[in-house]
């Protein structure tokens, strides 16, 4: 007769890493990607055990494991989870934590660490993590004991745990969102307690408030009177409407007021990107009528927005004309780049809530003559690209996927480069995260671990990683996590064999000269910039190749003509896919605003 096995309870005898284990799933983590190592060994021992619980994904390098945590975030309501062990293996993380900070991006960084007892002696695979990343997270801890030495120390230690888990995901998820790193001592792992474990203590976090701040009534009033007045609104929204969940309540806004909706690369998908009303995105690679609908307004309505040196060019110039609401729940970014005339500290989803209760027909802003004048500059300046033959653009290959995915719900993350401008201008996205991008740091090498992350949160979903082919090198090993982990993630990789973005700028700043942005042997003529431009028969590295020993399916494509058969086959195959698209590197990204510069220095040939 075979019986049940006991629930587990806070009674049975737990190691530290079992604590925190128990603790992360207590806290609603459901995926951990984690590499071990010496200092962490004892979790991920405590992670098999629990593996009915959480399922733990074997990244390929620890940095990719923390863009696959950001995956999840950035898509879902839970907070991704990365682990590393100590020394390089933490800070190997270091870049992912600050590309979290950066785009305010909820995390939970878990690092192993040598023993209480050695540290500050530089013992084997060390390193000040805690120190390291100070300046890169919004919250941190060590778990440590008072005295190593004493059991009851330890024991206190042991008793924290959930506390500090618990405290990591409140913070890591409310006010302005970001990562948080949990420091975990090899001995403190390693420590067993019989007490029972309190799962769901009281919190210890003196000065941090972050309740949802209530709008006043006198700022909706000021602010529903600016927009009565006002001939020339633009709402600029950013990625805070994304974080504050508040994208339906956006649109239901602009519906009702009629002003025309630009967004940051950040907010893009906060409004429907293929909607009449959308200016689509703003900025340095924003659209021409984006940038001059902003610098002509007279009301900026900026949504959860930072005004980002690449959305502003040179700050006195940007919105001049116009008198200015901030909104935002951060209180430091207001006035930091840009003077607000009306700075409103709030959660934007309770703004927006306030403004559509008390927003009534007879505020709607008389403004057909602003249509008028934007339909004007749409017509005139769209955004448009290069017939060149046979050869694959890469803005017609991101235009054929959106065709061809657009009513299939997909999830688009990105590397950094011409591709992540590319797939920000002819992607048009519909909903809130569903697009992935490293906007605020940058970093190349993001795209595929991110789409690793979102597959994994979202199994039956369709996931596309468009990415270049410098950018994709950076974490091309995330090919074997897709696999053993039977992520069927389909990568669209525009591949031109340079340094596509940086190409551009030497192109338009340095006359052409090529220093070092060519992937390919240097013993090619491109190396130095002096190639046809013409497809090699052979190109560097052979992606597919690549592709299929790691045990991916995968296939080359140069034609246009027969682009839209390889995507279809792409995206209905059962399976991670690689389509090696060869692209010509002459393209450059436009609309383009020189950095620094104004609407008026706007490059569109």
């Amino acid at each position: 007769m075979s019986t049940a096995l006991e629930p587990k309870t806070a009674r049975q005898s737990m190691t530290g890493s079992e604590i925190l284990v128990e603790a992360l799933i207590r806290q609603g983590g459901k995926t951990v990607f984690a590499y071990p190592g010496g200092a962490s060994m004892p979790l991920h021992q405590a992670l098999r055990k629990s593996r009915d619980r959480i399922r733990t994904i074997l990244p390929r390098h620890e940095q990719g494991g923390g863009f696959a945590a950001q995956g999840i975030s950035r898509t879902s309501d839970e907070i991704g989870i990365c682990m590393a062990t100590s020394g390089p293996g933490a800070t190997n993380l270091v870049t992912s934590i600050a590309d979290a900070k950066m785009d305010s991006i909820p995390l939970i960084a878990i690092t192993g660490q040598v023993g209480q007892k050695v540290i500050g002696t530089d013992a084997f695979q060390e390193t000040p993590i805690v120190e390291i990343c100070r300046a890169v997270t919004k919250h941190h801890y060590m778990i440590t004991a008072g005295d190593p030495d004493d059991p009851e120390s330890v024991q206190a230690a042991l008793r924290s745990i959930p506390r500090i888990v618990k405290e990591a995901f409140f913070v890591a998820r409310t006010g302005r969102p970001g990562p948080v790193l949990i420091d975990f001592p090899k001995n403190i792992q390693l420590a067993t307690t019989d007490q029972p474990i309190d799962f769901d203590p009281p919190m210890n976090l003196p000065g941090y408030h972050p309740e949802r701040r209530k709008v006043a009534s006198e700022q909706i009033r000021q602010v529903i009177a600016a927009i009565r007045r006002s001939k020339r609104p633009i709402l600029y929204v950013g990625g805070g409407c994304i974080a504050s969940d508040a994208a339906e309540e956006l649109t239901k806004f602009a519906r009702a007021s009629n002003i025309p909706v630009t967004m940051t690369v950040m907010g893009l998908g906060a409004f429907p990107g293929d909607d009449a009303q959308s200016l689509h995105m703003l900025g340095m690679h924003g659209t021409v009528y984006a940038n001059y609908a902003i610098n002509e307004a007279d009301l900026l309505l900026a949504l959860g927005v930072r005004f980002d040196d690449r959305v502003t060019g040179k700050l006195e110039e940007f919105a001049k004309h116009g008198k200015i609401v901030h909104v935002d729940i951060d209180a430091s970014e207001m006035h930091k780049n840009k003077e607000a005339h009306i700075p409103i500290v709030a959660d934007l989803k309770l703004f927006l809530e306030k403004l559509n209760a008390e927003f009534k027909p007879a505020d709607k802003p008389e403004i057909a003559a602003w249509w008028t004048q934007i339909n004007e500059w749409k017509e005139k300046f769209p955004l448009k690209y290069r017939e060149a033959g046979d050869f694959i653009v890469p803005q017609h290959a991101v235009e054929e996927l959106w065709k061809q995915t657009v009513d299939r719900d997909a999830y688009i993350a990105v590397g950094v480069g011409q591709h992540q401008m590319f797939a920000a201008q002819y992607y048009k996205f519909r909903k809130p995260k569903h697009w992935l991008s490293s906007s605020g740091l940058g970093t190349m090498g993001f795209g595929l671990p991110a789409a690793m992350g979102v597959q994994a949160a979202h199994p039956n979903s369709l996931v596309v990683d468009i990415d270049g082919d410098g950018s994709i090198l950076m974490n091309i090993q995330e090919l074997a996590t897709l696999h053993c982990e039977k992520l069927p993630v389909k990568i669209l990789l525009l591949n031109n064999q340079h340094l596509g973005m940086v190409v551009q700028w030497e192109d338009r700043f340095m006359a052409g000269r090529r220093a070092h942005t060519y992937l390919g042997p240097i013993d090619h003529p491109e190396w130095l910039g002096e190639g046809s431009g013409a497809h090699y028969e052979d190109t560097y590295p052979n992606f597919v190749k690549m592709a299929e020993s790691f045990g991916l399916k995968a296939r080359q494509v140069k034609s246009k003509a027969e682009l839209p058969a390889a995507i279809a086959e792409m995206i209905n195959h059962d399976g991670p896919y690689l389509l090696d698209v060869l692209c010509p590197y002459q393209e450059h990204v436009l609309p383009m605003i020189p950095g620094g510069g104004t609407v008026r220095d706007i490059i569109t040939e």
